[in-house]
């Protein structure tokens, strides 16, 4: 009776979609338990053998808990808006949507088959108007609340209107709004608000809405047509496609993510997320305390206001640097300056943050020609610019204080600027020093003060002199919300005689209109403004363009529809909001939650801070989303590489080219060149013979093995690339031209490539599809093989040469309970080392899955199938439980075997197996008996024996007096249940 995967597992994967053997309830006498895998993107390329280790190590804790007695809630869904159906779409006019609903059919189809237990009645898809109705009523509800800052939480807009009309605003000392704000206000009454008129009102209140339209510098991308986030650039191009992006002031929809900041900051002590994703959270958040206060720009009224976290270094500072985008820029600017100020702010403005941030070692500047003057000197200090400072952080000003900030000191070296020395006693002659230990000098009222005396006392005169005070400041920025783009969901929008507002919740959604193209307009408008239908009524809904009021154009980032995901897979076909609280009060938070470390700082920032903000308004009861979150590891692919040299020209031949590829470390070069290459040797003078190109590139991983290229695929090689049609591939003895090789020398006919670990992607021809596995060796393989490959957080190379030993091990446990003419079991009682195997094997995987340590488990398994397998073990009352044991793992052949054991019922709907710690208790030890420190023999003895016991045991056994040659011990040294060492 042979094990035939491929039978089994269609077998029961149509069996559970029949039966909805994984739906689940909202209400259960159970305890629940939610886990939860971060939803896929359904890309064109579909699923390679990457995807599925997250989701795998998730679907073995809840197949786990369902056994425990658990209510699992599992599900899964799409993240079907993004940027790349938009780019096909572009390219070849087919409708993303079109597009999207293939990829996501190609992913449904891969993850069928590796048998994951998903609830598929609770799918979401982003891109479903249903779904992205309610994502539109968040954002709503954001543009109609405010952060309170006096209760911590946010309000609806109302309440702060009725507080203007009350009380009007006294500014920044205002009870109930001490926080940051996006610009200065000047203060009102009461009276003077209600003479307000309404765009003025709309315009104040623009500065508190936690959705908010302002002016701003964003990534923008005119090759793409669009906004970036920040984690979508990289080294100053898009991180997809490559384009070029600048620094742009734009008007823009935003989301005041700062309002949530410190709660964002303390919040992430109490959740069990892995230290490094929480370090990434708090250092993107970036809490400084300290103070904030104002220099005066000197022959105006400007002033620059700067925040530091160390004000005892006040009497230190000897220039100011203000970011190049700043709006103080232009207006202090002198003439004299001003042609070379705009040429660096252009060359600032092509430069993203992070490139700024991250790259210390090119420092930059530009003089304005101003001088602020010195708030407790009256000294006069330049102003210069500096892309090392940034417009959205803090203030967007520096006060520089070489002598203890590293950056300022090589800038002021960089630019010959004094370093004066503030600190007493210590060294600035060849770098800065940020001691807060040493006393103050040169400092006025702060000599002889020390570390936080100083800055107490700093502040404390800033304050009374009404030029600054005490503050925090955080590095994290509002997060920009509108994207020039088609494929995303549309803002609720629309504009009244220039003032914003949404739409009514019942005109919801506001469904993506059918357009000509997916490009922005002749007049640079986003695709959005191509719909012939694009104005609403607020009684009516839209309208047709010319009536009514126009429509906000951009559409939402990518994260907009991740932010909540995990609320709707609740209730996922909720008509009246979008998860009723009864429901999230039930299932809570995520209780684990599994996906990439590379979210750290985009989507796992955004979801909690939606999560806290659905909490502040009374939606849901929790303000984390998820209690548990493992970041799983890369498999990574081994990509197959060679070098290519594009030959130009060649000493003696001009005007001739060709490609040469070579390997192995030696570089073999043409040494005649006619119409072909005739001959070759090696050489390391490259050089001298040629003027070349050298390039490396990755190698259809179907056309090697084990890092050669066949005879037979050396002519496929040519066909797969048109450049490489041509190409002469060099080996030791010759040369492959078109399929044929030309022996020059004695030597190999082999080409070979190098292989090289690194990440599994398309565009590096290094994919494995997981189709592949489960066609030849099955699903069960492939799931065990990937938590065999090494602990679930550590990246890890796909190798296929273990896998067979994966497959082997299935074979082994499916003949413990087969024979050649069928099923065979035994009703025979257990032998005592039956019962300590299957007791042993219990307490393993039980403790290991706890504390997920997935390959752990594999290896107990494979130890258990062997020792059974050594002892004959046919009984059914050992079997049966490890048939539940692996099923987490091995879903399929497990629920062959159950029903094959006479079960009636799903093999997931049994009992966990209870471990019994008595079948371990060692009968008998096995001691190494030793005679003056040499292994003789080993003695089994029982192991209730006292160490007199064991002395006399051993001394009565007949070999013993065979070792002591008729010596008397001198002493007899007993370990128990370790080892007996005589000394004679």
């Amino acid at each position: 009776m042979e094990y035939n995967p491929q039978d089994i597992e269609q077998k029961w994967q149509a069996r559970w979609k029949a039966d909805k053997t994984y739906a689940t309830s909202n209400h259960s006498e159970k305890p629940n338990y939610y886990v939860l895998d971060m939803f896929p993107y359904p890309s064109g390329a579909g699923l390679h053998v990457g995807h599925p280790l997250g989701y795998i190590a998730s679907d073995i804790v809840a197949r786990f808990k369902r056994h425990k007695g658990f209510n699992v809630l599992h599900p899964m869904g799409y993240d079907s808006f993004g940027l790349p159906a938009e780019q096909y779409a572009i390219q070849t006019g087919q409708h993303p949507a079109v597009t999207t609903e293939e990829n996501i059919a190609r992913y449904r189809e891969q993850l069928d088959r590796i048998g994951f237990s998903f609830d598929w009645d609770r799918e979401v898809r982003t891109s479903d108007p249903e779904y992205y109705r309610w994502t539109q009523w968040i954002f709503t509800q954001l543009f109609n609340s405010f952060y309170n800052y006096k209760l911590q939480k946010a309000e609806p807009i109302f309440k702060l209107i009725n507080l203007f009309e009350t009380e009007g605003f006294n500014g920044s000392d205002h009870e109930f709004l001490t926080g940051d704000i996006e610009h200065d206000i000047v203060p009102f009454n009461a009276e003077e608000w209600k003479a307000f008129g309404e765009k003025k009102q709309e315009e104040i209140l623009l500065n508190f809405r936690l959705a908010y339209l302002s002016e701003t510098y964003v990534n923008w991308c005119a090759a793409m047509g669009t906004v970036l986030a920040n984690e979508e650039v990289k080294d100053g191009v898009s991180e997809r496609g490559g384009y070029p992006v600048e620094r742009k002031l734009m008007k823009q929809w935003s989301l005041r993510i700062t309002a949530y900041a410190e709660r964002l900051y303390n919040d992430l002590d109490a959740i069990d997320w892995t230290e490094s994703i929480k370090e990434s959270q708090r250092n993107w958040i970036g809490k400084s305390v300290g103070a904030e206060l104002s220099f005066r720009v000197e022959g105006s009224e400007a002033k620059i206001p700067v925040f530091t976290t160390r004000p005892d270094t006040l009497f230190g500072v000897s220039f100011l640097v203000v970011a190049p985008e700043h709006e103080l820029v232009s207006k202090i600017t002198t003439a004299e300056h001003k042609t070379a100020v705009e040429e660096y702010v252009h060359y600032a403005s092509n430069r993203s943050e992070r490139d700024r941030m991250a790259d210390v070692k090119k420092i930059t500047g530009q003089f304005t020609g101003a001088y602020a003057i010195h708030p407790f000197t009256g000294a006069q200090i330049p102003v210069w610019i500096g892309d090392y400072v940034l417009a959205g952080y803090g203030t967007g000003a520096v006060m520089a204080v070489p002598c203890g900030d590293q950056r300022d000191y090589d800038f002021a070296k960089h630019f010959n600027l004094p370093i004066p020395a503030v600190f007493e006693g210590v060294d600035i002659s060849e770098k800065a020093d940020p001691t807060k230990e040493a006393r103050m000098i040169n400092s006025d009222f702060l000599n002889g003060l020390t570390g936080y005396d100083a800055i107490k006392m700093c502040i404390v005169r800033l304050e009374e002199k009404g030029i600054g005070k005490g503050k925090v400041n955080y590095r994290l920025r509002d997060a920009i919300f509108g994207r020039q783009r088609y494929w995303g969901e549309p803002i609720p929008v629309y504009y009244k005689d220039g003032v914003a507002k949404t739409f009514k919740d019942e005109h919801l959604p506001l469904v993506l209109p059918e357009v000509d193209k997916f490009l922005p307009t002749t007049d640079g408008e986003p695709p959005l403004a191509r719909a012939e239908t694009w104005n609403y009524d607020p009684e009516i809904g839209l309208v047709a363009n010319g009536e009514g009021y126009p429509v906000e154009l951009t559409t939402m980032p990518g994260w907009a529809g991740s932010s909540w995901y995990f609320l709707r897979y609740m209730e996922p076909n909720g008509v009246n909001n979008f998860v009723s609280r009864s429901i999230a009060d039930y299932w809570q938070q995520i209780d684990l939650y599994i996906g990439g470390a590379e979210h750290a700082t985009g989507h796992l920032l955004y979801f909690r801070f939606w999560t806290k903000f659905l909490h502040d308004l009374g939606y849901i009861g929790i303000t984390e989303p998820a209690k548990k979150l493992i970041n799983q590891g890369m498999i990574q692919g081994v990509s197959e590489k060679i070098h290519t040299l594009k030959v130009l020209s060649v000493a003696g031949h001009s005007g001739k080219s060709n490609t040469v590829h070579f390997f192995n470390g030696k570089d073999i070069t043409p040494v005649e060149f006619n119409d072909q290459l005739v001959s070759a040797y090696y050489s390391h003078d490259l050089k001298i013979a040629l003027n070349f190109e050298s390039n490396e590139h990755n190698i259809d991983i179907s056309l090697t093995e084990n890092s050669v290229i066949s005879p037979e695929n050396m002519s496929k090689l040519g066909e797969w690339r048109d450049d490489f049609a041509d190409a002469v591939f060099v080996c030791e003895g010759g040369y492959w031209w078109q399929g044929t090789f030309h022996r020059l020398k004695d030597g190999s006919d082999v080409f070979r490539t190098k292989s090289e670990v690194e990440k599994m992607s398309k565009s590096k021809w290094n994919v494995i599809n997981p189709d592949v596995i489960c066609n030849e060796l099955g699903a069960d393989t492939l799931r065990i093989y990937e938590m065999f490959l090494g602990p679930i957080e550590q990246h890890k190379p796909w190798n296929t040469n273990g896998i067979s030993g994966v497959s082997g091990f299935l074979r082994k446990f499916w003949r413990l309970f087969t024979a050649p003419s069928g099923f065979n079991l035994s009703e025979d009682a257990a032998t005592p080392a039956e019962l300590k195997v299957l007791h042993k094997t219990i307490k393993k995987v039980n403790d290991d899955i706890e504390r997920y340590s997935f390959n752990t488990v594999v290896s107990a398994f494979m130890i258990a199938v062997n020792e059974l397998g050594e002892l004959k073990c046919s009984k059914r009352s050992i079997l049966e439980p490890l048939v539940v044991l692996l099923s987490p793992f091995a879903p399929h052949i497990a629920e062959e075997l159950w029903e094959k054991l006479g079960h009636e019922q799903t093999v997931t709907q049994a009992a966990w197996p209870d471990f019994n710690a008595s079948y371990l208790v060692e009968d008998s030890v096995s001691y190494p008996v030793q005679f003056n420190g040499k292994m003789r023999f080993t003695l089994d003895i029982p192991a209730a024996y006292t160490r007199e016991q064991i002395e006399a045991e051993v001394l009565g056994w007949e070999a013993t007096t065979k070792y002591l040659e008729g010596k008397a011990p001198k002493k007899i040294i007993v370990v128990p249940n370790k080892i007996v060492n005589i000394v004679y």
